[in-house]
């Protein structure tokens, strides 16, 4: 799964990888958690960067707590959910990433791996996001991380991640018209472990209050 995520790359790097209109105007997150609302860039319009609440709110739902049981997909399995089959035909978002959390078992107790890309300081996960209306007629937007098997390294760690897409799969991820669902599937894969790197971290993470440098640097 996917739980907690740091976002921290320059403000100028997330604008050129993604091609955006305009700078973002963001500041550097290193323990972002669901429900709070994190810079998307979604296929609605032009390609733009919003903040949407993490944690999908099918657009059905009776109750938007909800949300907080929705923060992954499985890609296995996320053309054929009832919340998220709608999303993944025609509401993919890309959400940009620094690294990401996942707790290791081990015989002490559960420990805070970071995992990041070995060269690249920015990359893109795969996501859905959705629309849902209040009965007092307001609206929540929110998205959810799709996850996939673990590759050889996260293994080690967990039996999923996070699905990190290449930038050259940007744009056919945030076509706004149908594409086909093969052609979304074979996107959906393990990253591939030789360019990634994971180490320890301080149980600070644990806590989604913390929000500093301290959550990332090695224990150590």
């Amino acid at each position: 799964m996917c739980g907690r995520f740091v976002l921290i790359a320059d403000p100028d790097e997330i604008y050129q990888q993604f091609e955006l209109p305009m700078l973002p105007e963001i500041q550097p997150r290193y323990n972002i958690a669901p429900t709070q609302l994190v810079p998307v860039i979604v296929n609605e319009g032009a390609r733009a960067l919003h903040h949407y609440r993490w944690g999908l709110i099918p657009s059905w739902s009776k109750d938007p707590q909800i949300g907080g049981r929705m923060i992954n997909a499985r890609a296995e399995t996320v053309a054929e959910k009832p919340a998220f089959r709608a999303a993944f035909k025609r509401r993919r978002c890309i959400v940009p990433s620094s690294g990401f959390y996942e707790w290791q078992q081990r015989d002490a107790g559960k420990v805070p791996m970071y995992i990041h890309l070995r060269d690249q300081p920015l990359f893109g996960f795969a996501g859905l996001w959705e629309i849902w209306n209040d009965p007092s007629g307001g609206e929540v937007r929110s998205f959810t991380i799709i996850t996939t098997e673990a590759n050889a390294m996260m293994r080690e760690i967990h039996d999923r991640m996070p699905v990190i897409l290449k930038p050259e799969d940007y744009a056919t991820w945030l076509q706004a018209e149908d594409v086909p669902q093969n052609t979304l599937q074979e996107l959906l894969r393990p990253y591939a472990s030789d360019r990634m790197v994971a180490y320890e971290v301080s149980k600070l993470v644990n806590r989604p209050s913390v929000d500093s440098p301290e959550c990332i640097a090695p224990v150590g």
